[in-house]
């Protein structure tokens, strides 16, 4: 439930629960965010009932795209998410308000990663714009700006 792409089979991130069918491919235009899958397809590949789905977007387990009709499609990555969901209830035992918390968590901690990967590149674009720049002693080149700071004395003290 991480964010970012890559490291999952076609299926995702986890496993399909026991007598679930495997991940259909997916068409050539589509990635694993893309919602390409009816209610009724997005059910029977995680194993679960349509109105269960259905629960679980009213409370905000999952959140599939919609079609121009206002019909749910479902992504391989939600579909993925409905599968870790069914496993942390029915093996773990965890009630849906902390299967929630725990999908909000593992985003908030895909996102946090996706931005220490920004700052990790821009910190070495910066290593490497010094390495490169002639000799000033050890400073960061400085970034050129046209801001302005106006200065407007406050009301003087008098020291009597």
């Amino acid at each position: 439930m991480s964010g970012g792409k890559g490291g999952a089979d076609e299926r995702g991130p986890w496993p399909a629960p026991l007598g679930a069918p495997s991940m259909p491919a997916l068409p050539t235009w589509a990635d694993e965010d893309t919602p390409v899958f009816v209610i009724s397809v997005a059910a029977q590949i995680a194993g679960m009932h349509a109105q269960t789905l259905r629960s679980y977007d009213r409370i905000g387990l999952v959140s599939p795209g919609r079609a121009s009709g206002g019909g749910r499609r479902y992504s391989v990555r939600d579909i993925a998410v409905l599968r870790e969901v069914q496993r942390l209830s029915q093996e773990d035992g965890v009630n849906l308000a902390g299967i929630k918390r725990i999908i909000e968590l593992e985003r908030e901690v895909g996102a946090l990663t996706d931005r220490l990967a920004e700052v990790t590149e821009e910190l070495a674009r910066w290593r490497t714009a010094a390495e490169q720049a002639p000799s000033r002693g050890d400073r960061l080149p400085a970034r050129r700006t046209q801001s302005v700071v106006v200065w407007q004395p406050g009301p003087r003290h008098r020291h009597e």
